[in-house]
């Protein structure tokens, strides 16, 4: 009987051995296919920062020397992707990838609070990663995974959420606001979620989420709300507003802050002209678009216009009315800092960060409720905001708060000075 005793024993110990061994694999497979997805989104979003002769700023280089990382279960050996960034900033400080998942001097595995949002809002489903995270935090932490603990920490990101839009402004300047309608599917509703979304640049330059709401369809009214509840909140108008043409968002700015200068993003109008004309016309029209946009002087750019408006107008007049009903409006980035064309020509800032939020939302087929939705996209892009760069030169940006004017990218006085030399 004894040794019958002692066989189970020594049978159950290896196949307890068995299956640590088995989930520390799965918690390692797991672990590097996360991390070799943020590495994958870092590369995608700096995919187009090359030298000057073409070759990309940020590459891949290996991966890092193994690191033993103790977990629940023992200790496992991970190899992480690194990057070679190469882009310097106007500081002149080398810029560098540093993973959110994984930062460089961990050894231990955090708690599950901090490692579940983590993973779950990067877009891995938690019927992937969910059984392999029991090993990586430890039996103690493996009812941290329980469905009830998910829903409880969906709550905390509800409140979260719910502190954001109650938030006051009072002491706050933005000199740029940017504004886009994202929309994404709601599982159990008929109609998919309108997200509004506002992000602003304040005096230092740095970028900062504003507001994240509900609205139907874009429209004015939903607009309109959002931009009196944030005024009511202290908000004060922007020198400068970004968005797209079609968007309610303009009748709405109009009408809470009329002084606020009016910029149409340019990849919204670029897409919008090439839809109206043939394919094969469509790399030399967007050729001559970017000239446009890209000219020295708003003189030049306007000059770009009528020489489009030349070659289109004839056989494409859908095409030339989408590009100059609102031409004015494409060039008022000129009256801005030359440093700060590339940022504010756009509403890139939005479209980058919500592409987290679809992946998400594609992973899970979309969210259960309209403000279940509200509170993801709020979380992915509060994430999304600890990774945003001021914009360049942001010293100019408290010069314009102060009032400077700037033609053609240039501070008017200096403008005046260098025509007084001339």
């Amino acid at each position: 009987m004894t040794n019958v005793i002692e066989i189970r024993s020594e049978a159950n110990d290896e196949t307890r051995t068995a299956l640590d061994e088995l989930c520390l694999d799965g918690a390692r497979r797991m672990l590097h296919r996360a991390l070799e997805a943020e590495v994958d989104d870092y590369l995608g979003r700096h995919r187009a920062d090359r030298d000057d002769k073409g070759h990309a700023l940020v590459t891949r280089h290996g991966k890092a020397r193994p690191r033993q990382l103790t977990v629940g279960s023992g200790t496992m050996e991970v190899e992480a992707p690194r990057v070679r960034d190469r882009r310097v900033d106007e500081d002149g400080q080398r810029q560098r990838f540093t993973s959110a998942i994984l930062p460089p001097y961990m050894r231990r595995s955090p708690k599950v609070a901090e490692v579940l949002p983590v993973l779950y809002l990067r877009g891995l489903s938690t019927g992937d990663f969910q059984p392999a995270l029991t090993s990586l935090l430890g039996e103690e932490s493996s009812a941290g995974l329980s469905s009830t603990t998910i829903t409880r920490l969906l709550a905390g990101w509800q409140q979260d959420y719910e502190q954001f839009r109650k938030r006051s402004f009072d002491g706050k300047r933005y000199a740029y606001l940017f504004a886009d309608g994202v929309h994404f599917r709601i599982r159990l509703e008929d109609d998919r979620l309108c997200a509004l979304v506002l992000i602003g640049v304040r005096e230092d330059g740095s970028k900062e989420l504003v507001a994240v709401d509900d609205g139907y369809r874009e429209s004015s009214e939903s607009w309109l709300s959002v931009l009196r509840d944030l005024q009511g909140r202290g908000l004060e108008a922007p020198l400068l507003a970004i968005g797209d043409g079609a968007l309610g968002f303009w009748k709405a700015v109009r009408e809470v802050w009329p002084q606020t200068a009016e910029q149409r993003c340019w990849v919204h109008r670029t897409a919008n002209v090439l839809d109206k004309l043939p394919k094969r016309l469509q790399p030399r029209a967007k050729k001559h678009l970017h000239e446009i946009f890209q000219a020295e002087t708003k003189a030049s750019a306007e000059e770009q216009v009528r020489s489009f408006v030349s070659s289109y107008r004839d056989r494409y007049p859908k095409a030339v009315a989408s590009l100059v009903k609102d031409e004015e409006k494409l060039l008022t980035f000129y009256d801005f800092p030359a440093a700060h064309w590339q940022t504010i020509r756009s509403t890139n800032v939005i479209e980058s960060a919500f592409a987290t939020v679809r992946l998400r939302t594609r992973v899970t087929k979309g969210a259960g409720t309209r403000t279940r939705g509200l509170t993801m996209a709020f979380q992915l892009l509060a994430m999304a905001e600890m990774r945003w760069r001021k914009i360049r030169s942001p010293k100019l940006v408290q010069q314009l708060l102060d009032g400077t004017k700037f033609l053609d990218g240039s501070a008017a006085h200096d403008v005046k000075e260098e025509e007084r030399a001339a």
